[in-house]
């Protein structure tokens, strides 16, 4: 069943994904069933359920995560007493006794347990692995994604120094400019003057210079 939903989740959704996944490390299953688990009764994907356990509702229940992992242990070591006790009451029962033992105990049931205890531990381990891959995966893109900012801003900041430093190049020739065409001018203006001032002379018909005003 895949199930979409852009609500948010509500306290009584965290409580209830809380006390499956608890329960489900009490009894040694994983916690990929769990989140199925969790997912069909309030309509989410086990995905949801997974992030929202490890992102959120998970930090608020260490202590009673310990405490489902050291009954967990408990119980395994209990199965396993048990399965210890009926394997020496088997191997020390007389041919007949074994046929009636194992008709009574059921021996082969409890190795199904163990079995699958065993299968279940190794699902949960592989379900961990696929998390953290996926968790690394999204924290090197992530450092990708940094990395190239980083390079963007240089590249950025390198272009506007080189602008800073075009515009204060053609501000310092503009000015230069404007102190060339001044000079040239006032010296253009002292040069009319001094012609005007100049006297000017002209020759007669008798050869005697004369002013010319």
């Amino acid at each position: 069943m895949t199930a979409i939903r852009q609500d948010a989740w509500t306290a009584d959704d965290d409580l209830m994904l809380a006390e499956v996944t608890l329960r489900h490390i009490r009894e040694g299953s994983t916690q990929l069933a769990a989140f199925e688990e969790v997912g069909e009764r309030i309509g989410r994907t086990s995905a949801a359920c997974g992030f929202r356990w490890n992102s959120c509702v998970r930090k608020k229940y260490e202590a009673a995560i310990q405490l489902a992992k050291a009954q967990r242990q408990k119980r395994s070591y209990m199965k396993k007493q048990q399965v210890g006790a009926q394997v020496a009451s088997v191997t020390l029962a007389e041919p007949e006794e074994i046929q009636l033992n194992a008709e009574i105990t059921d021996d082969s049931l409890s190795m199904d347990m163990v079995i699958r205890f065993l299968r279940q531990w190794k699902n949960s381990q592989q379900d961990l692995s696929r998390q953290v891959k996926l968790f690394e995966k999204e924290l090197q893109e992530k450092d990708e994604a940094i990395q190239r900012l980083r390079q963007e801003n240089e590249y950025l900041s390198r272009q506007v120094t080189e602008v800073q430093t075009d515009y204060r190049t053609v501000n310092d020739d503009y000015k230069t400019l404007i102190q060339i065409m001044d000079r040239a001018r006032r010296l253009a203006v002292l040069n009319e003057e001094e012609e005007e001032a100049k006297t000017r002379f002209r020759m007669d018909a008798n050869g005697n210079l004369e002013r010319i005003e």
